[in-house]
């Protein structure tokens, strides 16, 4: 699978992922979890991975900050099951959560949306959970996506082999002057799309 960025200039440093599905992990891995403050409960449209205001919403504004889960950023997107370990305030199943932003502190993996933290709680026990701050949790990835990178060909052309079918979504990560975002692209190719065909993206990166 070939990709034609057609519309480029003034980047230096593109690295481009594509995303496949992952299966979810049966051991939980133990950590500790705190949320962070919003006028809505929901996300920041300003996280590092970049997704803007779609960050703020997906998955029903339950998200979340990682450290080292962030991976450089190919950890965005990524779908934990999260459950904290407090029997008598803390929901069994725990919660869904979609890393959108990189964050970390006072040894914690996860800093969740007001609204993902509160999904942690049993029902009449918000805020006693919250009362705490930081809480020990478990989590396991869940199914969800990761991101796969693509090799520069020649030019403005990036590969693969081996690519998901259906349609995709792209990522850039743009260096310039010592600074870096991640710019996503999403559904740019098309569900039918053939090998060998150009796709224009309609995106243009500047100063």
């Amino acid at each position: 699978m070939g990709f034609l960025l057609s519309h480029y200039c003034c980047f230096l440093c593109v690295i481009v992922l594509l995303p496949v599905l992952c299966k979810c992990e049966d051991t939980f891995t133990h950590s500790r979890a705190t949320y962070y403050g919003s006028s809505d409960g929901l996300g920041t449209p300003t996280g590092e991975c970049g997704f803007g205001e779609y960050g703020r919403s997906v998955n029903g504004g339950n998200v979340g900050a990682v450290s080292r889960l962030y991976r450089d950023g190919t950890g965005c997107g990524a779908c934990y099951q999260v459950r904290c370990k407090m029997p008598n305030l803390c929901a069994d199943d725990g919660t869904k959560v979609v890393v959108t932003d990189h964050g970390g502190g006072d040894d914690t993996d996860f800093i969740l949306s007001q609204r993902g933290f509160s999904m942690l709680a049993r029902p009449n026990k918000t805020a006693d959970l919250f009362a705490y701050g930081v809480v020990r949790v478990e989590y396991r990835r869940e199914d969800s996506q990761e991101w796969r990178s693509m090799r520069k060909s020649y030019g403005a052309v990036w590969d693969m082999s081996n690519p998901s079918k259906g349609p995709v979504n792209l990522r850039f990560q743009v260096s310039r002057g010592g600074r870096q975002k991640w710019v996503q692209l999403m559904n740019v190719i098309p569900s039918d799309w053939k090998a060998g065909v150009a796709y224009d993206s309609d995106f243009q990166l500047d100063d």
